[in-house]
């Protein structure tokens, strides 16, 4: 399927919004959070002005920690420094992931947006906005960021779309719920939020329509994506979106983390930390700490699968998917297109569970599937294990490992992601499921073979990466590139 001299002075007095100078290619655009500095690039023969580190909300520090995002209360003063990249948001840096990503500098004062757009026309009519775009990054809601170098937009943005990618909080300090309005938990989905709406307020000073927007996202963001699906907050704010690899549609009868599991999570949290949980403070008590790095230090749970879960049963998230559309109680006036990889489990599994590494047996891999039990429940071990290994040899470990790693993807993303699409598939509106199957040897390093097409393969395509780096791609993914990103904006544009 489907900017010159310099105009200094005028910026001060606020005469025009954007100003160009031939010297240094900058663009400054005005919006609600002050006046942003970024620059023109050249890019596949097309001009693209990127801005990046605008910011969209107060820092969410000290009593503010734990606590839906706050907009800006006066713009910034003098210019917002769009050229530069900024903090990405409090997560722990794990080889394999910094690999992946690159080092980031991080902060809790994170909350900010990057945008690329191919309209320099600051007097462009209604009729002339483009569709936007607006990227929620994945990373199991733990890790992840705008600044991760794949995710640029600037390619994308040829496609006469804009582009806008959001930095949300991750981890205990994006999720933790505390049980009242000012911790109502899932605060990172506040953030996109937040972000949501500032793009709705100001993304027409970039030539974007705030009528047009498309949200879209993989993995993580992928679950934010069909988490803003079915929460009555989100709703009105967007036209499509695109679920990339996961939803938030993981049990028929009860959720993954519900509040009071979740609130007792909080408290373990608050005794780790020098916080009683028994005083009414506990959460003052929790904002007082200096360090946010305290936080990063993974539970129990998330060290057997590095994974931060939302929370529901809360103002975000009132009911389990399965209820929402049952009852029609979910933001059915969108169109979906939704889909997953070939092998999205190979290399998720071979990470977060070193016992496949080495010497994996029938023994181990019962194990495995029983360790399943503790996050997605009444899973039946001997049947899920027979099924599995249909015309595989149990002896061998590398036909363990492929039983395992597809196993994994189904319950993890390829199940919920069908799921949600079909059951969102009878709102009447226009819903698109595709399988990715196309491959890549860029994952090798990260341990999917030749013959895998593994989670994450599809970003790369999206981004438009074979055009930017041809010289890391063949001319084949060069033109796979190309096609992809034509069906991602279509989609968008409504085409």
């Amino acid at each position: 399927m489907i900017l010159a001299n310099k105009l200094c002075f005028v910026l001060m007095v606020c005469l025009i919004e954007r100003c160009v100078s031939d010297e240094s290619n900058s663009v400054v655009v005005n919006t609600s959070s002050g006046g942003v500095r970024g620059q023109t690039l050249n890019v596949v023969n097309h001009k693209i002005n990127q801005f990046l580190n605008i910011p969209y909300a107060e820092p969410p520090v000290g009593p503010l920690r734990f606590s839906p995002p706050q907009p800006l209360k006066t713009p910034k003063k003098g210019i917002i420094d769009g050229i530069v990249e900024g903090n990405s948001c409090m997560q722990i840096q794990s080889p394999m992931f910094s690999q992946l990503m690159g080092k980031l500098t991080t902060s809790e004062d994170c909350l900010v947006l990057n945008i690329w757009t191919p309209n320099g026309d600051k007097s462009a009519s209604k009729s002339q906005l483009k569709p936007v775009m607006y990227w929620i990054y994945g990373g199991a809601l733990t890790m992840g960021s705008v600044y991760q170098k794949f995710y640029n937009g600037s390619v994308l943005a040829t496609n006469d779309v804009v582009i806008v990618s959001v930095n949300y909080r991750i981890g205990q300090l994006g999720f933790l719920y505390g049980g009242d309005q000012t911790a109502p938990g899932n605060l990172g989905f506040y953030d996109q939020l937040l972000g949501l709406k500032w793009v709705r307020e100001n993304i027409h000073q970039f030539g974007g329509d705030k009528d047009q927007i498309t949200i879209f996202g993989e993995s993580a963001g992928s679950w934010s994506v069909s988490a803003h699906l079915l929460s009555p907050l989100s709703k009105g704010l967007f036209k499509r979106a695109i679920a990339q690899s996961g939803a938030v549609m993981f049990h028929k009868d009860r959720p993954v983390l519900g509040t009071l599991e979740a609130l007792s999570k909080a408290k373990e949290t608050a005794r780790k930390l020098g916080c009683d949980p028994y005083d009414h403070k506990w959460l003052d008590c929790l904002r007082a700490i200096e360090d946010p790095n305290l936080f990063l230090e993974p539970t129990e749970t998330d060290v057997a699968f590095g994974v931060t879960w939302p929370v529901f049963g809360t103002e975000f998230l009132p009911v389990l998917p399965q209820k929402a559309f049952q009852t029609n109680k979910y933001n059915s006036d969108v169109d979906v297109m939704a889909g997953a990889t070939k092998d999205e489990g190979p290399m998720l599994a071979m990470s977060l569970f070193p016992q496949m590494r080495a010497d994996f047996n029938i023994k181990k891999f019962h194990e495995l599937i029983e360790l399943q039990r503790e996050i997605y429940h009444n899973i039946d071990v001997q049947k899920v294990s027979d099924y599995y290994l249909q015309n595989r040899d149990p002896k061998n470990p590398h036909d363990l490992q492929k039983a395992f790693g597809e196993l994994y993807g189904d319950l993890l993303m390829v199940c919920p992601t069908y799921e949600f699409a079909k059951r969102f598939a009878k709102s009447g509106r226009d819903v698109y499921f595709y399988r990715f199957n196309y491959q890549t040897n860029l994952f090798a390093m990260f341990g999917c073979d030749e013959h895998t097409i593994c989670h994450g393969a599809d970003i790369a395509y999206v981004f438009g990466d074979p055009v930017r780096t041809p010289q890391m791609f063949t001319e084949t993914d060069y033109d796979f590139s190309l096609e992809v990103m034509k069906i991602w904006t279509n989609f968008a544009k409504n085409m």
